[in-house]
């Protein structure tokens, strides 16, 4: 699959470059096959050669016009339309890979050429802004440019709308032949359908009436969908039949690379340092830093002012002063908390209320309220679906315990420090 679109570009006596279609191709194979390919070119040749790659898209040669069948194949390909259910700009060339997401990217992108073999089905799951809409978008908008097969992409939100609207409407029938029937189901944020049970049931045979056709699924989620509480058991063991594949908010490298590949989009003269400055203070996600960049290009266009460290520093310090500019995940706390009192994080999020449990579940939430800005309902969401007002009874229980308990205060101090020291190096 890698190899089929190199390209002989040139040599030397101390190295060979080699054209690649796209940037994405050439991070890939650089990461997979630079050294195996420089290695066996030294056992062949004797002398160490480097391997060069440089970005060239795929060209008709301009001395001999193509043969008129490929001159209206190539003209239809650059008329074609974009997917109606697909932001065009969504494609594995402009998703930027690093540490933290290069198992899903390259999961989504093998799925992308070649659907409804290996990986089906896959379910891609992490938090707001990581680039789940992007990688599940990229899968279709690359099996629609390959032309090999109907697509459809809807949010979970939709595909309930529309099922609801088809009872109303009695239009049953339509609704089951638009989904059953296509090569490639793309489902974004599968969490939505918490709690509506008869929009669960539809999804499980469309589900069954897909898988059983070798037919491509692709879902989205904010967590693990063993964290979805609301979640039929069935259709549960469904999302986790394939492939499952998480987002984890980007290091400071993967940061940079995203935000120098925005500013160069955008053709906007913006420092390095501004980007360093941004990069190291906003560590959430992209959608963040994409904000970022979008209110300093604003400002430089309506006050005609050069963007620099200062005006960064003045036009996004409440950006960066905000206490959830931080990689501090509540499952983060919950591991920490759970190692310490030598319990599971699944004990903290499960339903036993026995003292040696209960007990380090409430310092876990009153941590969370203290180093996050997590609300009360969030919280409870992430410890096995509880009450908002379990979470405040269990912040002002420890609260009251410390002014009583001289040896809590320490603990709940070692515990933030210990969180904090993972976070710094993660």
């Amino acid at each position: 699959m890698w190899f089929d679109n190199l390209g002989y570009e040139g040599s030397d006596a101390a190295s060979l470059t080699i054209h690649v279609p796209s940037s994405f191709y050439r991070d890939q194979v650089q990461q997979r096959y630079s050294p195996r390919i420089e290695h066996k070119l030294k056992e062949l040749s004797g002398n160490p050669i480097a391997v060069e790659f440089i970005v060239k898209p795929s060209e008709l040669p301009v001395d001999a016009p193509p043969p008129k069948k490929q001159q209206v194949a190539v003209r239809q390909e650059k008329i074609k339309p974009p997917h109606p259910q697909l932001r065009s700009d969504y494609i594995f060339e402009n998703f930027v890979i690093g540490v933290n997401n290069s198992f899903a990217a390259n999961a989504a992108y093998a799925i992308g050429r070649n659907p409804g073999t290996a990986y089906n089905p896959c379910l891609i799951y992490g938090g707001v802004g990581l680039g789940k809409t992007h990688l599940i978008q990229s899968i279709g908008n690359t099996v629609f440019l390959g032309g090999s097969g109907r697509i459809v992409y809807v949010t979970a939100e939709t595909f309930t709308n529309e099922f609801i609207q088809s009872i109303k409407n009695k239009t049953n029938h339509q609704f089951k032949n638009k989904y059953r029937s296509v090569d490639v189901l793309l489902v974004d944020d599968i969490h939505f359908l918490q709690n509506k049970t008869e929009t669960q049931e539809e999804l499980f045979h469309t589900f069954n009436a897909l898988y059983d056709a070798n037919k491509q699924m692709v879902f989205t989620c904010d967590r693990p969908v063993a964290e979805l509480k609301h979640l039929t058991d069935r259709l549960r063991s469904r999302f986790e039949r394939g492939l499952n594949v998480d987002l984890q908010p980007p290091d400071f490298e993967t940061r940079f690379a995203i935000m120098k590949r925005k500013v160069e989009e955008k053709n906007i003269p913006i420092p390095d340092e501004v980007i360093d400055l941004v990069c190291r203070n906003i560590t959430t996600n992209v959608r963040d830093l994409e904000a970022s960049l979008t209110k300093l290009i604003a400002y430089s266009d309506l006050v005609d002012k050069e963007i620099s460290v200062e005006v960064a520093q003045q036009q996004l310090r409440d950006v960066f002063s905000n206490p959830r500019q931080s990689n501090i995940t509540i499952e983060m706390i919950q591991r920490v908390v759970a190692d310490y009192f030598a319990l599971s994080a699944g004990d903290l999020k499960g339903k036993k209320r026995t003292k040696a449990i209960a007990f380090p579940r409430q310092v876990a939430m009153f941590i969370v309220r203290d180093l996050t800005e997590y609300s009360t309902t969030e919280v409870g969401l992430e410890f096995g679906g509880r009450d908002h007002t379990t979470v405040m009874h269990a912040c002002q229980r420890v609260e009251s315990r410390m002014k009583t308990d001289p040896t809590l205060e320490p603990t709940v101090n070692h515990l933030v420090r210990t969180i904090k020291e993972n976070n710094a190096k993660a």
